[in-house]
């Protein structure tokens, strides 16, 4: 297969022909993350927007007294840097690898030129930037207003959504982020979580072998803790 059709994995560029493809392709650069490295940080100035082939990411900020929170876990196909390329403003968040992880990085300027030149790529980024700030109207919510085993169950919806491969009902997380990064998303602690993912498994409502951890019925899983 061409290296440019890669692209196709990224949904912003899903509908585009090959040569509009190999046209992107030629503009950007790859690089290679090795698992915990930072990749973005908070109020750096930035130009370039990335794009996740491999690996897995998390988006992060640090609280007042010093926590990392975590915003959001990103997998293949995935993309961050958004925000900086439309607005040329700083970073608003941290973006460290969770695994060795590659991406391909556009310029602001190359990105612009193609927003301009095909409309449908910002109609599909403006529903991406639509679902992303929804779910962290949910997060906000679930943080303020849930008690502990809500906001584990919450954390692990989003985590199914984000990096999750549903299969007849079943939800399928390959690899599952360390108990502390779950933690950090769901405004808790590590011995909660732990305490939380026995609870769920007693249920029946998850089984996790070692790092894959499967939702047993999503759909139901949803209802009862949304």
């Amino acid at each position: 297969m061409d290296s440019f059709k890669i692209l196709r994995k990224i949904p912003i560029f899903t509908d585009l022909k090959d040569d509009i493809l190999e046209k992107i392709y030629s503009r950007m650069q790859r690089r290679v993350y090795k698992k915990g490295n930072m990749i973005l940080m908070e109020e750096d100035l930035g130009d370039t927007l990335f794009l996740l082939n491999k690996g897995s990411v998390k988006i992060t900020r640090v609280s007042e007294d010093g926590r990392e929170v975590i915003l959001s876990i990103l997998g293949e196909g995935d993309f961050f840097g958004e925000m900086s390329i439309l607005d040329g403003e700083s970073r608003s968040a941290n973006v460290v690898a969770l695994e060795d992880s590659e991406v391909f990085i556009l310029r602001r300027g190359d990105f612009l030129d193609l927003l301009e030149q095909h409309p449908q790529i910002a109609i599909v980024l403006l529903q991406e930037l639509a679902s992303r700030l929804r779910k962290s109207d949910q997060q906000i919510e679930s943080l303020s207003l849930a008690d502990a085993e809500n906001r584990v169950a919450m954390a692990l919806v989003r985590l199914a959504e984000e990096l999750g491969v549903i299969k007849m009902g079943q939800v399928i997380i390959e690899n599952l982020p360390f108990q502390q990064d779950i933690a950090n998303m769901a405004g808790t602690s590590r011995e909660t979580v732990s305490r939380m993912l026995k609870h769920f498994e007693e249920k029946g409502y998850i089984k996790k072998e070692g790092r894959k951890l499967t939702i047993m019925n999503f759909e139901d899983f949803v209802k009862r803790y949304t």
